[in-house]
């Protein structure tokens, strides 16, 4: 086999020549690597198509909603209203005047140099509920913190208020809501709880004690309609109304003597981002696909050849390809989506065309939304079809996949204790040859020695 090199016994590369033999012997179990190798690649290709499928199904499955493509936009007159939608907004408008903000309560005691040791406890009304707080021989501090950890929507704090007239530091005692509007205003008192009730507990922050109302709390109040017949107030506990209109938020930040005008209109530009969002989704994944389905012709010596790529011919990738593509430029109640600027280009793919969306949106704004609504539905339905990490198509065949690897990766190191027995017994052969070998070269060289012995024929005859 043209292996011969110079060597110890027989001048032969043993090594060599074994290796040789193993490389022959492995051939099947190279075959089963480079199928492995190979649908690996097509795993990690189908997984890629596969996470893009479910982005797809679920910006799709968003798309498909009224208030995603029937989306509105509200404006205010006035710096002085801020205004926001949710979901349910429609068309419309109001006038409203901002008669009063939300405000937190807050009080301050009187001077204070320490906690009277004459009463055993503090008491706080807020939200209909007493919460008391033992006072016995606790410092201003001690007081402070046990408000605090009380958690009950009233808040404390010990304020430096200068000193009195023997030079010993005062403090006053700040008390403030938590949250703002009238239902969380509070009232603390010197005594127990069921002081309070008897009606026999001291008001601590009183202007006769020396305390003094900072700031009441109270709701925010708008009026609509203001000086007409109609005119209604509404009020808030923060400086947000919810429902003034259906899905829409106004938040006012400054009292108004004339009236802001709050107006909702459909938002064209917000529904002709979220089409083409879905649109651009899909030509991703077909241009995706067509990346991956390409043939790419190579000339080599004068002769030419071909190579698909890893969807080429793959009619599984085909089907669901076809199913999207139909599903996005199938006509809507008989109207085609390309009259909204959605239509199928020669490449396969799909394109969108934002001017002549908006003209279709302007014109008919429900038809338009509904198309857009139904070829998300639908599209949607397909890709979680597809992707679905149960049943999908696209799940279960990358499983199957994974489950061929699996089964040949054994078949593989089945091969390599069959390899590794094959290499012990040349190894094991050849040593033996190369043995058998210095035996006959030793008796090879005995004979030459006893022949060399042995009398000439001539001289015997002399």
């Amino acid at each position: 086999m043209g292996f011969a090199i110079d060597g110890l016994v027989s001048g032969l590369d043993t090594a060599n020549i074994i290796n040789q033999l193993m490389q022959l012997e492995a051939r099947p179990q190279t075959l089963l690597k480079n199928k492995v190798s190979s649908s690996q690649t097509m795993i990690s290709a189908l997984q890629q198509l596969n996470t893009k499928m479910v982005s797809i199904a679920e910006l799709a499955a968003k798309t498909s909603t009224a208030d995603a493509v029937g989306q509105y936009a509200a404006t205010s007159s006035s710096e002085a209203v801020k205004v926001s939608t949710t979901a349910g907004a429609g068309p419309g408008s109001l006038d409203i005047t901002v008669d009063q903000l939300a405000q937190t309560q807050v009080n301050v005691s009187g001077h204070l140099t320490a906690w009277s040791a004459t009463v055993p406890a503090l008491s706080i009304v807020t939200g209909g509920q007493t919460h008391e707080f033992a006072t016995d021989g606790a410092t201003l501090d001690e007081i402070v913190d046990k408000v605090n950890a009380g958690d009950i929507g009233v808040t404390a704090v010990k304020v430096s208020s200068g000193t009195d007239a023997n030079g010993v530091q005062q403090y006053r005692l700040q008390f403030a809501s938590a949250a703002t509007g009238a239902d969380a205003a509070f009232t603390v008192y010197q005594g127990t709880a069921a002081e309070v009730t008897a009606g026999t507990a001291t008001d601590f922050l009183s202007t006769a004690n020396g305390g003094v109302s900072i700031r009441q709390a109270q709701d925010a109040k708008v009026t609509l309609w203001a000086g007409t017949a109609a005119a209604n107030q509404v009020t808030s506990a923060s400086n947000t109304f919810s429902e003034l209109l259906p899905g829409v938020s106004v938040t006012a930040s400054t009292v108004s003597t004339d009236p802001v005008t709050v107006t909702v209109t459909r938002d064209a530009e917000a529904t002709t981002a979220v089409t083409e969002g879905l649109v651009t989704a899909l030509d991703d994944l077909f241009s995706y696909i067509a990346t991956n389905s390409s043939v790419a012709s190579s000339v080599t010596s004068g002769s030419s050849s071909a190579k698909g790529g890893l969807f080429t011919g793959d009619g599984g990738v085909r089907d669901i390809e076809q199913r999207l593509l139909s599903a996005a430029t199938s006509p809507v109640n008989g109207k085609s989506p390309s009259e909204i600027g959605i239509s199928i280009t020669r490449d396969g793919t799909v394109e969108f065309d934002a001017k002549k969306f908006a003209a279709a949106l302007a014109a008919n704004p429900a038809g338009t939304e509904a198309v857009v609504q139904e070829i998300s539905r639908r599209v949607a339905d397909v890709a979680t079809n597809v992707s679905d990490k149960r049943d999908g198509g696209l799940t279960l065949r990358i499983q199957g996949q994974e489950s061929e690897v699996g089964r040949l990766n054994d078949q593989i190191m089945d091969w390599d204790r069959r390899l590794e027995l094959r290499r012990s017994t040349l190894d094991a052969k050849w040593q033996g040859l190369e043995l058998q070998l210095q035996q006959l070269q030793s008796q090879g060289s005995w004979l030459t020695a006893q022949l060399g012995n042995l009398p000439s024929m001539s001289g015997s005859e002399g």
